[in-house]
């Protein structure tokens, strides 16, 4: 008689029906489960040791081989850790409270840049690469990218001999395929059993605006345990935040927006998230702010995007590629959320919210030369998730490359960063005056005054000087800011 080895879906349905016996809940059950396989360290064991609220995290070691592997943090205090695996790719997922990572940003990156996008990963090892950092208010987190599937050891917390510092040890260990991924079942059971946590707010960056204002929403993007790009000792995370807050004081400044972002620190926010922003707050314009990286350092200046369901080249869909895969670099599972809707007027409203993106596309591109360097091809469309808002126009800028010399060193530059932001605010003062869209100043009894220009990219000479006013024949859209800016 052969004796049969129960599957680990055998084995899941088997614990859960014994656990509901005995009256435990069923929301405990993957989580039992999972930890009865060694895949989840449900809470890193302190031993005996007292948790404190704000840990500072100053080295990593990681240390293994193609069947374990071991990633140590040092830390300044004992904190809780909950660690779980996702797919697709394969993930493991360290939560933790507030941490300080007072470590090189490039700790635990792959050897090479383009690694992770490529599918690439350390030849013989059980671990490609790892990121650290703020995950939500009050909140780390550690993903460690695989290069086959592991379980979870154990993870737990140390003090260290004759020191006041502690230790936070995770060991992981290959595992086979098929419990790999009922790991990843019971973790996401768990993780949809659990309260849904208020998602992140937008940020007001003034108190108290006239409702008629045209809402701009600013999203500069990455953040937290998501660095994007780094290179030539810049972090993109950290160049568009700045770029951000620099544009967002600006066109404050003119008293004629309504100024939202994303994120105003060092915090993750999914790309659902910031779409999600964009539309609550109707807003009638939304910019994303970013950088790029290539292995080519000669490449450089800025592209402005826009969405559409094919690429407009190659370029641009790798670009668009990278991009999306920013909730992947966050340990969060991404989701493909169908509207729902195919309605006549839904189609519409996208159509034209489309042809707005690209006239605001066209402009800021023609402002941004004036100041800065502009892409060989400097305006382009793929598929970006967070440009995907049907009725709020939406642009990505890329602000140019870290791994070229020139373009890093602008980036980096407060003088080049005042001169960037004053054209784009010029861009977005002529794209809604060239609507038509009323802006009064939020100043009582101060009225804006409205100029109807309409920039005609190929007639505006190379050598415009700065904020300078360009008037052709071409006639803007007629779509009101009430109807771009409706669900």
């Amino acid at each position: 008689m052969v004796k049969r080895t129960p599957s680990s879906l055998g084995r899941f349905l088997w614990f859960s029906f014994v656990w509901a016996f005995f009256g435990f809940s069923p929301a405990l059950v993957p989580t039992a489960f999972a930890q009865s396989q060694g895949i989840i360290g449900a809470r890193a064991a302190l031993n005996g040791l007292s948790a404190e609220s704000h840990a500072i995290a100053s080295a990593a070691d990681l240390t293994g081989t193609g069947e374990a592997a071991t990633l140590t943090f040092t830390l300044s205090a004992p904190v809780e850790a909950s660690a779980f695996v996702l797919g697709q790719p394969d993930r493991v997922i360290i939560d933790l409270p507030a941490v300080s990572f007072e470590l090189d940003p490039e700790t635990g990156k792959p050897l090479k840049p383009e690694a992770r996008r490529k599918g690439m990963t350390r030849s013989g090892h059980l671990v490609d690469s790892f990121r650290f950092g703020s995950f939500a208010p009050g909140r780390s987190r550690i993903v460690i990218d695989l290069s086959g599937p592991a379980r979870v050891v154990k993870t737990e917390v140390v003090q260290v001999s004759g020191k006041d510092g502690f230790q936070l040890i995770i060991q992981l260990a290959k595992t086979d395929r098929d419990t790999f991924e009922a790991a990843v079942q019971a973790a996401r059971s768990i993780r949809e059993a659990a309260p849904v946590n208020a998602p992140a707010a937008a940020i007001e960056t003034r108190a108290s605006s006239p409702a008629t204002l045209p809402r701009i929403v600013l999203d500069p993007g990455h953040g937290g345990v998501d660095s994007g790009a780094m290179a030539n000792g810049l972090i993109e995370k950290t160049i568009v935040l700045d770029f951000a807050k620099a544009l967002a004081a600006k066109l404050i400044a003119t008293g004629r927006y309504d100024v939202v972002m994303t994120r105003d620190d060092d915090t993750f926010i999914s790309l659902g998230e910031r779409v999600k922003m964009a539309r609550d707050r109707d807003a009638a314009l939304f910019v994303s702010i970013h950088a790029d990286t290539l292995s080519e350092a000669d490449v450089t200046g800025a592209t402005v995007y826009t969405v559409s369901n094919k690429a407009s080249d190659s370029e641009a869909a790798r670009v668009a590629e990278k991009e999306n895969l920013s909730d992947s670099a966050a340990g969060v599972e991404g989701k493909d959320e169908a509207n729902g809707i195919s309605d006549i007027l839904f189609d519409l409203t996208r159509r034209e919210t489309r042809t707005y993106s690209h006239v605001f596309a066209h402009t800021l591109a023609n402002y941004w030369k004036v100041a800065a360097r502009l892409n060989k091809n400097p305006e382009r469309s793929a598929g970006f998730k967070v440009l995907t808002a049907p009725d709020v126009p939406s642009v990505l800028l890329e602000l140019g490359y870290l791994s070229n010399e020139k373009d890093a060193a602008a980036l980096n530059s407060p003088d080049w960063r005042d001169k960037a932001t004053a054209q784009v605010a010029n861009a977005i003062e002529n794209y809604f005056s060239a609507r038509g869209v009323a802006s009064e100043k939020a100043v009582p009894g101060e009225t804006a005054v409205d100029v109807p220009i309409a920039v005609n990219p190929a007639s505006e000479p190379d050598t415009a000087s700065p904020g300078a006013t360009v008037v052709s024949d071409a006639k803007p859209l007629s779509l009101s800011h009430s109807t771009a800016g409706a669900h």
